[in-house]
């Protein structure tokens, strides 16, 4: 059931837990997210990236994710991600998005907060996430990286309070894509920044952050886990693993079902780490 960002995240934060957004380039794989949500009766987010809204078909894909968010037997919010284009963030309001992530990030932290506080006045009955501080590394292409600017927990604060954000994503040593190094999390800075600032944290990069760090975080005030990477690992893992099968008769429903089957099972993990 299509379910208010703000209710999914205060809803997972007074249990004590995190929602999983997971990152869906096709029906496929929001249907094996919404399988494993549902198994387990957890609340989800599906992501959309910026370049999948970008492409030619993005305008078919975000309504394809609101239906299958819309027919889901569990609270699901279908979410933007990482966009800094004003007509982007609009179009994809106007198409239904329950939430946009506005990302300011690399924009000097005054310019950050004017950014978000113009898409919050231009969302009101939608959620606006931002991010303060950079998490470096790309959404759509897993490459090996560092981590980039830490959020300050006193500008945290400030920026939180200025914008009306409804949750903000924190750089505490988290990337995007693979990790060039095992990640080393800033758990003094995510305790400062949970000290000054009340609306829900989110934290960005999780496919290469070990289990025990995630549970950690959750416990220091983050309730929103984005997951991108090991849904692409699995998906084409599966994918290369059941074709030379599924050529002989052409069986594309079995071959879909393997791989909608494949992402269940990474989800399914990811959200028993999150509870």
């Amino acid at each position: 059931m299509l379910t208010p960002f703000r209710e999914i995240l205060e809803e997972r934060r007074a249990a004590g837990a995190a929602a999983g957004a997971f990152t869906c380039y096709d029906a496929t794989t929001a249907i094996g997210v919404v399988r494993a949500a549902e198994a387990r009766r957890d609340p989800v987010l599906l992501l959309v990236a910026e370049a999948s809204f970008r492409s030619p078909s993005g305008r078919l894909l975000l309504p394809a994710l609101l239906a299958v968010a819309d027919a889901a037997r569990v609270p699901v919010c279908v979410q933007l991600d990482h966009v800094d284009d004003d007509d982007l963030i609009d179009a994809a309001l106007a198409a239904g998005a329950g939430a946009v992530m506005a990302d300011g990030s690399k924009l000097p932290t005054d310019d950050n907060a004017a950014f978000v506080s113009s898409v919050r006045s231009r969302a009101p009955g939608a959620g606006v996430e931002a991010e303060l501080g950079h998490v470096e590394g790309g959404e759509d292409v897993a490459a090996a990286t560092e981590a980039g600017a830490l959020t300050d927990p006193d500008e945290a604060a400030t920026f939180a309070a200025a914008t009306g954000c409804d949750c903000l994503a924190v750089s505490i040593g988290n990337v995007h894509g693979r990790y060039a190094r095992p990640p080393a999390l800033d758990w003094d800075r995510l305790r400062a920044i949970r000290e000054r600032v009340d609306v829900p944290l989110s934290l960005h990069g999780a496919s290469g952050i070990p289990d025990a760090d995630v549970r950690r975080a959750i416990e220091l005030g983050v309730c929103k886990v984005n997951v991108n990477t090991e849904l692409r690992e699995r998906y084409l893992a599966q994918l290369a693993a059941g074709l030379p099968a599924a050529r002989d008769g052409l069986r594309l429903l079995e071959l879909e079902e393997s791989v909608i089957d494949a992402v269940s099972d990474v989800v399914a993990a990811k959200l028993a780490v999150l509870a």
